[in-house]
């Protein structure tokens, strides 16, 4: 799960800075051919959530969807993209060695030993054949797996290497046999991935424990996506096709300012902003963890995030904002003023951690739903339990904001988080109709 914003200096410092020569970048494009609705699916859904491809298709998601992100792939100390299966550090018996039944199956045919491919990888290529214009990429890195980004943006070499390693075992297809699984081999995986998401959290500033930081990463991160930009560009002309490139962003401005430059969306197909996690169960007062627009008790926000980005000149079209699939929740909270901003026992309990669980979920627990239009935010407050989420209707007003701001689109963390019908989604897709 993402990170919280840190409560910071809410303006960013102005300053330009130099970016490299424009070869290979890109222009807005996203509303050029309507507006990009993105989804998350989670590697780790298959799980205990029991989430699996096959729902995309059987709730209707798929078909209300231009972008599906795979997450994640992870960054070796090498600088390498890698598979492997070991606990913390990757699953690809989840991506492409286990066999799904008939009765999972996007297709409803059962995998077999002898196929090259099988796992999530396999359900994904199957879910194209269905919805042709669906784009899937790769996402690399999350909170968990960014700790070697800053050391594989470091040099010309330590980019080129990470760039070709990612095209060459996920673009290329050449997935690694490991163990005693036969599916994987050169080629096995070519035709999955239409292209990758930089899934860097955070560029020059603070993330997960343990993670390099370095103040130069800012620059090094628009040279990384350069040298992607050029590798994907390269490889698809011997392959006749064309590949995109996206990111996920934070919301925060100390992190937009201590991480992103203006020239980093020259080389993308659009930036997904953080839109979540704005406040969580960590502090001790309730709040609106996804509100739209800042309020005095609410400074973070959908709103500021998108006009920081505006002010250092990122482009309206290569904004796409984050939607969360889940709530924040905690207890012990008081009555007054419907449970929002009152302080907070602790992290009311969730079905696979406490003080956060699935929309799904929320909309079935006790309570009465509130709607805040000023703030843009919705939550529920019921036997001193409080829940911040996005309702139907607060997507409503963020896809009425994407329209009225000439925005690209939207994302959504994590399409596992809906209802068995594809309720947000509907709502999305209505949204940006």
């Amino acid at each position: 799960m993402r990170t919280r914003l840190a409560l910071a200096a809410l303006l960013l410092a102005g300053a330009a800075l130099v970016a490299p020569a424009p070869a290979q970048a890109v222009t807005a494009q996203a509303t050029a051919a309507g507006y990009v609705k993105v989804g998350y699916f989670v590697q780790w859904g298959i799980y205990r959530r029991n989430f699996l491809v096959r729902n995309l298709h059987t709730s209707g998601m798929a078909a209300k969807l231009t972008h599906i992100n795979y997450a994640f792939a992870n960054i070796g100390a090498d600088g390498r993209c890698f598979e492997a299966n070991e606990a913390g550090v990757g699953d690809a018996w989840a991506d492409y060695q286990k066999r799904f039944k008939s009765g999972e199956s996007v297709d409803g045919v059962g995998d077999v030993v002898t196929q090259p491919l099988a796992g999530n990888f396999n359900q994904l290529r199957k879910l194209k054949a269905m919805y042709p214009n669906l784009k899937v990429l790769l996402s690399i890195g999350g909170w968990t797996w960014s700790k070697y980004f800053s050391d594989a943006a470091l040099t010309p070499a330590s980019r080129q290497a990470l760039v070709a390693s990612c095209i060459d075992l996920f673009l290329k297809g050449n997935l690694p046999l490991i163990g005693t699984s036969p599916h994987g081999g050169p080629g096995s995986a070519y035709g999955v991935f239409d292209g990758f998401d930089l899934d860097w959290e955070w560029p020059g500033s603070e993330g997960n424990a343990g993670n390099v930081v370095r103040p130069e990463d800012k620059h090094n991160f628009t040279l990384l996506a350069a040298e992607f930009r050029s590798q994907l560009a390269a490889y698809g002309a011997q392959v006749g096709r064309t590949f995109q490139l996206t990111a996920f962003l934070p919301a925060d401005p100390a992190k937009i300012n201590a991480g992103i430059e203006p020239a980093l969306f020259s080389y993308l197909d659009f930036g997904t902003v953080q839109g979540y996690d704005l406040v969580g169960a960590w502090d001790a007062t309730t709040g609106h963890q996804s509100n739209l627009y800042s309020t005095a008790s609410s400074p973070f926000s959908v709103d500021l995030a998108v006009d920081t980005y505006l002010s250092q000149g990122a482009p309206a079209a290569k904004l796409v904002i984050g939607i969360p699939y889940y709530g924040r929740g905690w207890t012990g909270v008081g009555s007054t003023n419907s449970g929002l901003y009152q302080s907070a026992s602790g992290p009311a309990r969730g079905t696979y951690e406490d003080g956060i669980d699935d929309y799904k979920k929320v909309v079935s627990k006790q309570g009465t739903v509130f709607y805040d239009p000023v703030a843009g935010a919705a939550w529920k407050y019921g036997s001193s339990a409080f829940w911040s989420y996005d309702t139907p209707q607060v997507i409503a007003q963020k896809t009425a904001y994407v329209k009225a701001n000439s925005l690209g689109g939207t994302m959504v963390w994590s399409l596992d988080g809906d209802t068995d019908t594809g309720e947000l989604t509907s709502a999305v897709h209505n949204g940006l109709s």
